[in-house]
C-alpha cells in the first residue's frame, strides 16, 4: 500500500520540515516574508490572488464572463439562497444547472457553505468551533500541521507570508478538526482542501465545510490506512474500461496501480492539479453533485492523455506513463473544454455505487474486512439535505454587513416612519433657528460660510454618481 505519491510531495500522514524554529507559538511572523524570502511589492497578483506559479490566471486556461451576465447570475443565486430549502426540494435540477455554469465569485463561499450542509452544521453547533479553537490540541498533530502550513499554495497572497493571517487560520481549522475527530487526526491532503475553503470564507465556515467534505463527500479518505481512496482507485480503473478501453489496456499492461496516479487528484479534489479557474468550476459541481464529479475529471484526463494508440507511442513503459500523467497537457485542463467533457461523460451515482459494491467484495476476498468503518457516502447536496433535513432557522441568512439602497422602493410602514422622522427633523430645525442669535453671541468661532456654487455643484454631482453606483453593486 502506497502512503506517499512519489514526486508530488504529498506525504499523507506526516511531513519532515518544520514551519517554525521552536514549534509551538511560532505562527506569528512577518507579513513581508514568503517562505524565507521577501515579497516584492511590484509583483502582479491575478484576480484569484496568485502571484505566480502554475495555477496563476491565464486567458488561455479560463473563460471570461460578461459583467451583465455575472450580475444576472448573482441576482439568481441571491434568490436561491434566500429560499434554499424550497429550491433544493422543488428545483434541484435548476440549482445543478447553475452550479455547472459556475457560481458567481462574489457568492461562491456562501453557496459552498449551503451546498455542503456546512451552514446547517454551524447553526446546530453554535460555539463549537470557538471551543475547539481555544484548546491547545494534541502536540503530535500540532507539530505536523505547523510543518505543512507553508506548503499550501505558497504563490497565493493569502498563504505567502510565513506566519501570516492565512497560515494562522489554516492552522486553526486543521487543529480544530483533529480535536473534532481525534480518531482520525490529521492527514496532509486535508490542508489544501482547507486552504481552498479559506480563500472563500471565514475560518469557522471553512471548518464546517471541511467536516462535511471529510464525513459526507469523501468518508474514510483521510483515515489511517487510506483504504477508502484505494477502493475508489479500483472503481476509477474499472470505470475506465468502459470509458476508454485503450487507456485501460495500457495501464493494465504496465501494471500501473491507480493509487500511484489518482491519490492526489482525489484526496485534494484536483486543487493541486488543475488551473485555478478549472479548480473552482470542478468544486462548484463537486459540492453540488458529489464524488462522481471527481471520477469524471479523472476519467477525462486519463482518456485525453492515454486514449489512443497515437498518444501511447510516447509512453512505452511504466515510468514514461507516470511522467505523462504528472504533466497533463494544458489544453485538456482548460476550463471550457474540461467542464464540457465532464458534463458529457455519462458516469452516474448508480454506476459508482454498483462498482463500489463489486470492489468491496473483492477487497474482502483479498484483504479481509476494512479496518476503518466509514459512514456511507453522500452523493451531493440533495442527498445530504435529505439525510438531515434542516429547519428554516438553520438556513436563515445572517449577513455581517447590511446595506440599504436609498433608491429601493419603500413599504407603507417605512413611508410612515419617514414622515414621522421628517416632522421631528423640522421641529429640531425650528428650535435651532430660534436659538441661532444667542449661539452666535456665545460662540467665538463663526459658523462656516456656504460652499461656493462651484463646490456645491461638484458635491451634488459626486453624490449622484455614488447613488448610481449603488444601484449596480451587489452587496453581500
Amino acid at each position: 500500500m502506497a502512503k506517499t505519491e512519489q514526486g508530488n510531495g504529498l506525504d499523507m500522514r506526516g511531513s519532515t520540515e518544520k514551519l517554525t524554529d521552536n514549534g509551538k507559538g511560532g505562527l506569528y511572523g512577518s507579513d513581508t516574508e514568503v517562505n524565507g524570502s521577501a515579497i516584492s511589492g511590484e509583483e502582479q497578483v491575478d484576480k484569484y490572488g496568485f502571484r505566480g506559479g502554475a495555477q496563476q490566471f491565464s486567458t488561455d486556461s479560463a473563460e471570461e464572463i460578461p459583467i451583465d451576465v455575472l450580475r444576472q447570475r448573482e441576482a439568481k443565486w441571491l434568490e436561491m439562497l434566500n429560499s434554499w430549502d424550497k429550491w433544493m426540494a422543488k428545483k434541484h435540477k435548476k440549482v445543478k444547472e447553475r452550479c455547472q455554469k459556475g457560481i458567481p465569485p462574489s457568492l461562491r463561499g456562501r453557496a459552498w457553505l449551503y451546498l455542503s450542509g456546512g451552514k446547517v452544521k454551524r447553526e446546530q453547533n453554535q460555539g463549537k468551533f470557538e471551543e475547539l479553537d481555544n484548546q491547545s490540541g494534541d502536540p503530535k498533530w500540532v507539530d505536523i500541521i505547523e510543518r505543512d502550513l507553508h506548503r499550501q499554495f505558497p504563490f497565493h497572497e493569502m498563504f505567502a507570508a510565513r506566519g501570516g493571517h492565512g497560515q494562522q487560520d489554516l492552522f486553526r481549522v486543521l487543529k480544530a478538526y483533529t480535536l473534532h475527530r481525534p480518531e482520525e487526526g490529521y492527514c496532509q491532503a486535508q490542508a489544501p482542501i482547507a486552504a481552498v475553503l479559506l480563500m472563500h470564507m471565514p475560518a469557522e465556515d471553512a471548518f464546517w465545510v471541511l467536516v462535511q467534505i471529510c464525513e459526507k463527500y469523501l468518508p474514510g479518505y483521510y483515515s489511517t490506512g487510506l483504504e477508502a481512496i484505494q477502493l475508489d482507485g479500483e472503481i476509477l480503473y474499472a470505470l475506465l474500461r468502459r470509458v476508454s478501453p485503450p487507456a485501460h489496456r495500457h495501464l493494465k499492461r504496465h501494471k500501473l496501480e491507480p493509487i500511484l496516479y489518482m491519490t492526489e487528484w482525489f484526496m485534494c479534489a484536483f486543487s493541486r492539479t488543475l488551473p485555478w479557474a478549472s479548480v473552482l468550476r470542478v468544486w462548484d459541481m463537486f459540492l453540488c453533485e458529489g464524488v462522481k464529479i471527481l471520477f469524471r475529471v479523472g476519467l477525462v484526463l486519463l482518456k485525453c492523455m492515454l486514449g489512443s494508440q497515437e498518444k501511447l507511442k510516447a509512453c512505452q513503459g511504466l515510468y514514461e506513463t507516470m511522467e505523462l500523467l504528472r504533466a497533463i497537457k494544458p489544453q485538456y485542463m482548460q476550463e471550457k473544454f474540461l467542464v464540457n467533457e465532464i458534463m458529457e461523460l455519462s458516469v452516474s451515482e448508480k454506476d459508482i455505487e454498483k462498482e463500489h459494491h463489486a470492489q468491496l467484495r473483492r477487497w474482502k476476498e483479498t484483504h479481509g474486512d476494512l479496518c476503518c468503518k466509514s459512514p456511507p457516502r453522500m452523493h451531493g447536496a440533495k442527498a445530504i439535505m435529505a439525510a438531515e433535513p434542516p429547519s428554516r432557522h438553520d438556513l436563515r441568512q445572517r449577513p455581517t454587513i447590511i446595506v440599504e439602497s436609498p433608491l429601493a422602493p419603500k413599504t407603507d410602514g417605512e413611508q410612515t416612519e419617514d414622515a414621522k422622522e421628517s416632522r421631528k427633523s423640522n421641529e429640531v430645525k425650528q428650535q435651532k433657528t430660534i436659538l441661532l442669535p444667542q449661539e452666535i453671541v456665545n460662540n467665538p468661532y463663526p459658523p462656516p460660510s456656504e460652499p461656493s456654487p462651484l463646490l456645491k455643484d461638484t458635491t451634488i454631482q459626486a453624490s449622484k454618481e455614488s447613488l448610481s453606483s449603488l444601484e449596480h453593486d451587489t452587496y453581500l
